[in-house]
């Protein structure tokens, strides 16, 4: 079996539904019960949600408990280069002729009925982790929490909540609080959660859905706590003892906050899937996770220079990134693609004095904001910008200024996605 073959596939089921997203529990239960409930028979479940955050607290997540030797299983989206990497078997994405499989058995359960693409391979996603021995499955929300499709899952180990902002307004609201309303739907009743920092909006829906499902809430700077150290930082867990670990492998100081979140969980989980120090400390070491502040190996690289990939695409995406890359005190060039439905203006406010120059280029095969419209949304904040067709183009622009400084490929996992197929290429 080719990936040509799980392509076509993956195409026959984009044309089942008119809408790419329709959140609705309704369409997914159906093929779940013509499936033989697979969604019933999967290992114990961590389900994550949230605005930014979710996958890298998965590959955190996902590595540690691989180091202390448990079997896990995840499910992530979007992926980057192979749709494979969505759907992780016991440490390795899914081959090709298993997933053929379990597409081909969902698309026949479903009896050419109307239904999303996302609900199609999530439920093609349950039967693979069904049908293979795993001791654990970290489950990523696709969109929201409360309509998404893997929110069938009845009972979790632990819910995880990760920082909460505004994105996707025209399917999840246009407040803080409606969103929060909507990431918060994943909690069940006497299920613990951990939560990361957030504005007080936020918590306080939070805190109010917790106490109606009667699930024990623990939150960020309230239950637990971290607190950066040099090369290191502070965990202060559960029981109010402080611990010391190394930063985990991924660049940006967010990610402390992440890490901490990921060591409450482990705690709460302890009973369930005991985690020694040791498997903790190495975990956080390795973690990889591909497209959030990677660094990039671009060819024939002029001294001086560095080339990294960012695939945030919200506001506090760019928040996140532009404090990384204030904190370099290194020039700083974009080089930025974003969706069509991104608020661009408020994710580039937050460069302002930070980025010397900025590229604008379209997201190759998706629905984007136009490069010489989005240069003008740039220049209207200070900050020199143009328009360019392609990334080869625009990396080869930015490389003939000076002084040599930081390139950062930001804006759009498609992005991102597009930089490292043709790199693998």
């Amino acid at each position: 079996m080719t990936s040509r073959t799980v392509q076509a596939i993956l195409d026959r089921m984009q044309k089942l539904h008119p809408k790419v997203i329709d959140l609705s529990l309704g369409r997914i239960q159906r093929l779940l019960s013509a499936l033989g409930h697979p969604e019933r028979r999967l290992p114990p479940v961590v389900h994550v949600a949230g605005t930014n955050g979710k996958g890298s607290t998965v590959a955190m997540l996902r590595t540690v408990l691989g180091q202390a030797g448990y079997r896990v299983h995840s499910y992530i989206s979007p992926h980057l280069v192979r749709f494979n990497e969505r759907i992780n078997l016991a440490g390795e994405d899914v081959a090709d002729a298993l997933l053929i499989d379990a597409l081909e058995k969902v698309l026949i359960a479903n009896c050419s009925e109307p239904i999303t693409f996302f609900e199609l391979t999530t439920a093609a996603a349950f039967v693979l982790f069904a049908d293979t021995r795993a001791d654990v499955l970290l489950l990523e929300v696709g969109l929201g929490g409360r309509l998404d499709a893997t929110n069938v899952v009845d009972a979790p180990a632990c819910c995880i909540i990760t920082p909460i902002s505004k994105d996707h307004q025209d399917y999840l609201g246009n407040t803080l609080a409606k969103i929060a309303f909507e990431k918060a739907g994943i909690i069940k009743p006497g299920v613990p959660v951990v939560s990361a920092r957030q504005p007080l909006e936020v918590a306080n829906v939070l805190a109010k859905v917790a106490m109606q499902q009667c699930a024990p809430l623990y939150s960020a700077g309230l239950d637990w706590d971290v607190a950066g150290q040099g090369e290191d930082f502070t965990y202060t867990g559960l029981d109010g003892v402080a611990h010391r670990y190394p930063l985990p492998a991924l660049a940006g100081v967010h990610q402390i906050g992440n890490a901490g979140g990921v060591l409450a969980c482990l705690d709460i989980i302890h009973d369930l899937l005991p985690v020694t120090e040791q498997a903790m400390m190495q975990g956080l070491k390795t973690v990889r996770w591909p497209g959030r502040l990677q660094p990039l190996a671009w060819p024939e690289l002029p001294a001086g220079w560095r080339v990294w990939l960012d695939g945030g695409h919200n506001p506090q995406g760019g928040e996140v990134l532009a404090t990384a890359c204030a904190s370099w005190k290194r020039p700083v060039y974009l080089i930025v693609g974003m969706g069509k439905n991104k608020d661009l203006f408020a994710y580039a406010s937050h460069f302002a004095g930070i980025a010397r120059r900025v590229a604008c280029v379209p997201i190759p095969d998706h629905v984007c904001h136009d490069p010489g419209k989005a240069a003008v949304v740039w220049q209207n904040l200070g900050i020199v910008a143009g328009a360019y067709e392609d990334i080869a183009g625009a990396v080869q622009a930015m490389l003939d200024l000076e002084p040599p400084g930081d390139i950062v490929i930001a804006g759009s996992l498609y992005l991102v996605g597009a930089v490292l197929a043709a790199h693998k290429g």
